[in-house]
């Protein structure tokens, strides 16, 4: 998110949990098969009340988990959830949130099979997605030459986030509110693409995890704006693959209705990301 800025603690914390043999690093975590993955949705860091109904909220914040399993390639099966709430909450209001919960759990397949309630001064809310795939998408594996793309456009999310911190509305098809998430593409393609994740930082954030993860750097080969190339929770993928596949690629998204937009290759070095951090 925009509105919420400072230290980037979050790296150095994930930092001190992970060893040489560690899982952690990827959008999810993979044991044999499984991936299990989890983010958190909190009232005043990623949402307002104001902005969004109980059936958004629990809707949105299903639909950014399971964004993960499916940047993995992973097919979600289980969801567990944390949730804390105001008591404040009515009745109506806790139905439309388990609605929204259900809903975008529904049209992944997905079966929800437990978590925790709390009350609470806001409305948090965690949740862990148990998902399964026979070849992973990760961050890591990238090789000098390799073209850098993202899918879908972007930029949409930022830009509905300053309406809405202005005062004003935004339609209920808004990315920031009911994000697309590209499982057909991811699927069809992951033969053809080489590592990859999703765009929840932003595409220069998140291009920065991609680079460190691969101690790899970019040049870039289109113009990003800054505005749009820091736009968070935009949940499009980001994907590299070799030039020899830069047509398949192309087909694969003609065939699932996904734009393809070349940004970078890959060259020896480092990237550092210009944008101010998100969260922490």
């Amino acid at each position: 998110m925009e509105w919420v800025l400072g230290v980037n603690g979050e790296n150095y914390f994930i930092s001190t949990f992970q060893t040489h043999k560690s899982r952690i690093g990827d959008d999810g975590a993979c044991v044999g098969e499984w991936v299990y993955s989890k983010d958190v949705f909190f009232e005043n860091v990623h949402f307002k009340r104001e902005w969004l109904s109980p059936y958004q909220i629990g809707y949105k914040a299903m639909i950014v988990n399971i964004s993960d399993a499916i940047a993995m390639n992973a097919i979600p099966h289980y969801a567990l959830l944390g949730i804390a709430m105001p008591r404040s909450m009515s009745l109506h209001q806790m139905d439309e949130l388990s609605r929204g919960l259900r809903a975008a759990a529904s049209e992944y397949g997905i079966e929800i099979i437990g978590g925790d309630t709390i009350s609470n001064s806001k409305l948090d809310l965690s949740i862990t997605i148990i998902s399964k795939t026979a070849r992973p998408l990760l961050r890591r594996g990238l090789k000098k030459g390799d073209i850098i793309a993202y899918t879908g456009e972007i930029g949409r999310s930022v830009r509905d986030l300053h309406y809405l911190l202005s005062g004003g509305a935004v339609h209920t098809k808004s990315r920031f509110v009911a994000p697309k998430l590209r499982q057909s593409f991811v699927s069809k393609s992951r033969r053809y693409v080489r590592c990859g994740l999703d765009i929840s930082d932003g595409l220069f954030s998140d291009l920065e995890k991609l680079c460190q993860a691969n101690r790899m750097g970019v040049q870039f080969t289109k113009k990003v704006p800054k505005k749009i190339g820091c736009s968070g929770e935009e949940y499009e993928m980001l994907i590299a693959f070799s030039p020899s596949k830069l047509k398949t690629i192309r087909h694969v998204g003609k065939q699932t209705r996904t734009k393809i937009t070349p940004v970078a290759r890959v060259v020896r070095g480092s990237y550092t990301n210009r944008c101010k951090r998100h969260h922490f």
